[in-house]
């Protein structure tokens, strides 16, 4: 007779697979970015990958159940999130033009600690000394691989950080959004401002993309797509505890895309201080766990 708990591992084993999934899709479209980012402006790349994503965003909103599925409550809270979600775009686009793929995604993992003193100044919410020595820790992470000079790759380092930041505020705000919006209109919203913010560079000059690229730019944003759908389900089957770990296999998918397509490889500090960085993560997540 089959044990009554085998259902709800198949469920948690679904639920990893859909977060490595996602971790994957998304990890190939910043090496997407970063390919476009050699030959073109970042807002022009935003503006087309954005265009593109279009295509998966009218499946989601018909298997939802049409436009209803899109009606926004908050206008001032999709605003908000939106202008963080362009911030962040921008600098991670830009960063992952001067900077290798490992090491821009790399940097971001310090999202989780922005999240976490940014909760405590927007939400109020309550952080206790274990979880603002791992933040501390988490930054002597990023300090490592940022090794701060006035190199300008590494300077270059900040622009990935920044993206962290904007990302870390996009999310504090999704919490909040989250509980009376459509995951829909969220993603609605959000693309049409980066397409929006992507147009207006426009007039700083924007180069004629090839057909190649087009359909470089057409993959990535189907890519984006699928990405956003395997991340959605992944909570649909599985605890946020339990599969958020798996988040960060996105530096298995970057350091691997980045060598077989540019040669690189992150040295020892990057790797050290990534290792500090998803330790630190990794225990905050641990203490939110306790805490509930």
């Amino acid at each position: 007779m089959p044990s009554p708990s085998r259902p709800n591992s198949n469920a948690a084993l679904l639920g990893i697979a859909f977060m490595l999934a996602g971790t994957f899709f998304m990890s190939l479209n910043n090496a997407v970015l970063k390919w476009l980012s050699a030959n073109y402006p970042p807002g022009q790349i935003l503006f087309m990958r954005a265009s593109f994503i279009c295509i998966p965003i009218a499946f989601f909103i018909w298997r939802a159940g049409g436009w209803r599925s899109i009606h926004v409550v908050s206008a001032k809270g999709h605003a908000l999130r939106a202008a963080f979600t362009v911030a962040s775009a921008f600098c991670f686009v830009n960063g992952v033009k001067y900077l290798p793929l490992a090491d821009a995604t790399a940097v971001t993992f310090a999202g989780p600690l922005f999240i976490t003193m940014l909760a405590t100044i927007i939400l109020g919410e309550r952080i206790g000394w274990r979880r603002w020595s791992a933040v501390i820790a988490g930054f002597v992470g990023v300090l490592i691989i940022t090794r701060p000079t006035s190199d300008v790759i590494r300077l270059a380092v900040l622009l990935p950080l920044g993206s962290a930041f904007a990302g870390a505020m996009r999310d504090v705000i999704t919490r909040r959004l989250a509980a009376r919006e459509t995951s829909n209109s969220i993603l609605v919203t959000t693309t049409a401002a980066v397409a929006c913010a992507g147009l207006l560079t426009l007039p700083f000059g924007w180069t004629a993309p090839t057909p190649q690229d087009l359909a470089i730019v057409a993959l990535g944003g189907m890519i984006t797509g699928c990405g956003h759908y395997c991340l959605i389900e992944t909570f649909r089957h599985a605890e946020a505890g339990l599969v958020a770990p798996f988040k960060y296999s996105s530096i298995l998918w970057a350091v691997g895309l980045g060598f077989f397509v540019w040669g690189d490889w992150p040295d020892l500090w990057v790797m050290a201080g990534t290792a500090v960085l998803i330790a630190s993560g990794l225990y905050i997540l641990r203490r939110e766990i306790i805490r509930r």
